[in-house]
């Protein structure tokens, strides 16, 4: 069910749900890399996806929404269920083996190919042109010593691009059913499938406050608000055009180092954000079919 709340966030423009969701998509995996040092990877992967599923559980009550679904729609719910805990186990196991750049940039790959599938005129080619080019002046992408990472940055990549389908696959269900709730009951099914393999991992968290806070942390802010503002932006974007926005990450992360550690960017850093910038900005939307 649609909520006033739903209905107020709908008159906030999409780019602004988008740039939360950039935000939080870096702050959550830099604490995740901090946090290996105290819990197995496996165990950041089981705290993350049980505290979002927790957090979706308290808020959303997801598990009323499964009880009304179409055997199809439930089908729908499990499969992206399954993906998340697959997904971020894969995500971890790379950021885990390769610097979160790299990891960055091959899950980008899958994205170029989501925005040209819609590409529809000669303006959103050279968008998406300039985006590329900006996030391969970006990015330092190294592969040396680390080809089991790299395996892992791959199936991170396509599970990223399921994601991004399926999500906006709920995002644009209609018939006054929420995405965000859709989210949730997908979360619940995501905790339950990663806890065989995970929750061994993640006891020795139980027995340190810091790293419990932490984890819980890792799960808001990865789990948590960016799957909710990517459903409030994917509700009103093409499926290609959130594709190409999704080119702003790497310089988010860049901005993210110069505000939050001081860290100056180079000529050519400056010139991969400016070109992703232009990129995005003369990329036209169509307004029919958003499907595609």
């Amino acid at each position: 069910m649609i909520t006033p709340s739903e209905i107020t966030a709908s008159r906030v423009p999409a780019s602004a749900y988008f740039g939360v969701s950039a935000i939080f998509h870096y702050l959550g995996p830099a604490l995740a890399v901090v946090l290996f040092a105290r819990v197995d990877v496996l165990g950041v992967v089981w705290l993350r996806i049980a505290s979002a599923a927790v957090v979706f559980a308290l808020w959303r009550r997801p598990w009323r929404l499964l009880a009304r679904r179409t055997p199809a729609q439930r089908r729908l719910l499990l499969g992206l269920g399954v993906l998340l805990a697959a997904m971020n186990t894969a995500f971890y196991l790379a950021i885990a083996r390769l610097p979160l750049a790299t990891v960055g940039a091959i899950e980008f790959f899958g994205v170029i190919v989501l925005a040209a599938i819609g590409m529809r005129n000669g303006r959103n080619v050279i968008a998406l042109v300039l985006a590329v080019g900006g996030v391969l002046a970006l990015t330092d992408i190294q592969f040396a010593g680390a080809p089991l990472g790299f395996v892992f940055a791959v199936v991170n990549c396509a599970l990223f691009m399921l994601y991004v389908v399926l999500g906006h696959r709920i995002a644009n269900t209609g018939a006054g059913i929420s995405g965000i709730d859709q989210i949730g009951a997908a979360m619940l099914i995501g905790a339950l499938v990663a806890t065989p393999y995970c929750l061994g991992a993640a006891v020795p968290a139980f027995t340190s406050p810091a790293a419990l806070l932490a984890g819980i942390g890792v799960g808001i802010c990865s789990s948590v608000i960016p799957y909710v503002t990517d459903q409030l932006a994917m509700a009103r974007l093409r499926r290609h055009t959130f594709a190409l926005m999704l080119s702003l990450l790497p310089a988010v992360a860049t901005v993210i180092g110069i505000v939050v550690l001081d860290q100056v960017p180079t000529v050519q850093e400056l010139i991969g954000i400016a070109l992703i910038a232009g990129g995005v900005s003369i990329h036209q939307q169509a307004q029919e079919n958003k499907e595609n």
